[in-house]
């Protein structure tokens, strides 16, 4: 892949790129903001032991709602699901902060806000095939992969300000609002109401009724637990270095890392199958260094080096999604690829929290573990798609889906 022909520059360039990509960067700033919200919120109007249940119950939500706004994708158009759904989690969000000390409220509300999160990861990486050449889209799946890491420091950055100026329920109507804004921006560009899912016979199983995939998803978990447990195992490094401050410090240079890491991966050449269980192999190893937990300054290093990786995986997690998802299937793929990254993140945290507590290295080796685990079940999906690839062209990238447009 040549930087010239399928490049970043190359990609934010093209026609409508630029557009899409940043508004769906904005509509998905509730991602880091919203949980910081709740928990924010519960604090203040409810208590801190309850504010578990509020972000559970929005997590919860956006794991069911995720595949079925994009299964609805998939068999009408993005513009009206992407509408209807961002004002329904707005609806949740607005709830919550009306509940007025209302736990019972809370939680269904927390519970809506996530269940109608508009599903702009799926739907932004559904339009690439039609906005790039076939050369660029993994280097587009790349870059936005990367780019999300920026969501993760100003979502609560812009959390803590709407906090700070108007109270703990500011912040719940700053994250409905951005949502909001973000996806009407992106949903009334062109490419997204141009956009046609392929006409296909439906099957209630969706893509998951693909083995390959569903096994595929199953290895995201693992990839997901791995980074979500990194969050609990470096907190409860900063505790035992005496300042819990450092973990903000620390998990924003993990964040540089995946950005650094999926910037240097747009210049790669796409990989065929066999990539993926080398890329996620990359990635435990990344994270066995550190086990050391070393002084706070070399601590945050190895945290660097372990962010490397992520970007290049998950490109070649959507790549195979894309490549072994049946047609008119693909949307609601890509999303069952994000929800199982949030399960699997979720246990990860759960897991790590109780090991921290028996020892710090027992917390600090649930990413490694879990990300081996992942990679021996990618492997075998790597291995079976290896033998059977016919949609895959010579050079090792998926051939794209011919989506109808108006």
């Amino acid at each position: 892949m040549s930087v010239d022909s399928s490049g970043i520059r190359m990609v934010l360039r093209a026609p409508q790129v630029l557009r899409v990509l940043v508004s769906s960067q904005v509509g998905r700033l509730p991602t880091a903001s919203g949980p910081l919200a709740l928990l924010l919120f519960a604090r203040q109007s409810l208590s801190l032991a309850t504010a578990g249940l509020l972000v559970a119950a929005y997590t919860a939500g956006m794991a069911v709602g995720t595949p079925l706004l994009a299964r609805a994708v998939d068999r009408w158009r993005q513009p009206p699901v992407l509408w209807g759904s961002a004002v329904l989690s707005g609806l949740g969000f607005g709830a919550v902060a009306l509940t007025g000390g209302h736990l019972a409220g809370a939680v269904v509300g927390a519970a809506v806000a996530g269940l109608g999160t508009p599903p702009l990861e799926a739907c932004l990486r559904t339009l690439w095939p039609s906005l790039l050449p076939a050369t660029a889209v993994p280097t587009a799946y790349t870059l936005d992969i990367a780019v999300q890491e920026v969501i993760f420091v100003v979502g609560p950055l812009v959390t803590l300000l709407a906090v700070t100026l108007g109270g703990p329920a500011a912040g719940l109507v700053a994250a409905a609002l951005a949502q909001l804004a973000g996806t009407a921006a992106y949903a009334m560009a062109p490419a997204a109401r141009a956009w046609r899912g392929v006409p296909a016979a439906r099957h209630w199983a969706g893509p998951l009724r693909v083995p390959r995939f569903a096994v595929m998803v199953a290895g995201v978990v693992g990839v997901g637990a791995a980074v979500g447990s990194i969050a609990v195992a470096v907190t409860g490094y900063a505790e035992a270095a005496g300042d819990r401050r450092l973990s903000g410090w620390l998990l924003a240079a993990q964040a540089a890392g995946a950005l650094a890491g999926g910037l240097l991966y747009t210049r790669a050449r796409p990989g065929g199958p066999g990539r993926l269980p080398l890329l996620a192999a990359c990635l435990a190893v990344g994270y066995l260094p550190l086990l050391l937990a070393p002084g706070p300054v070399a601590m945050a290093g190895l945290l660097v080096v372990s962010g490397l990786a992520l970007p290049p995986v998950l490109t070649a997690i959507f790549l195979a999604a894309e490549r072994l998802a049946e047609p008119g299937t693909v949307a609601e793929a890509f999303a069952w690829v994000a929800t199982a990254f949030v399960i699997g993140s979720a246990a990860g945290s759960a897991l790590a929290g109780p090991l921290v507590s028996t020892g710090l290295r027992y917390g600090l080796a649930v990413a490694p573990a879990a990300a081996l685990l992942g990679t021996l079940v990618l492997g075998a999906v790597s291995a079976s798609d290896r033998r059977d690839h016919g949609g895959a062209r010579p050079d090792g990238q998926s051939q794209p889906r011919r989506l109808k447009s108006r």
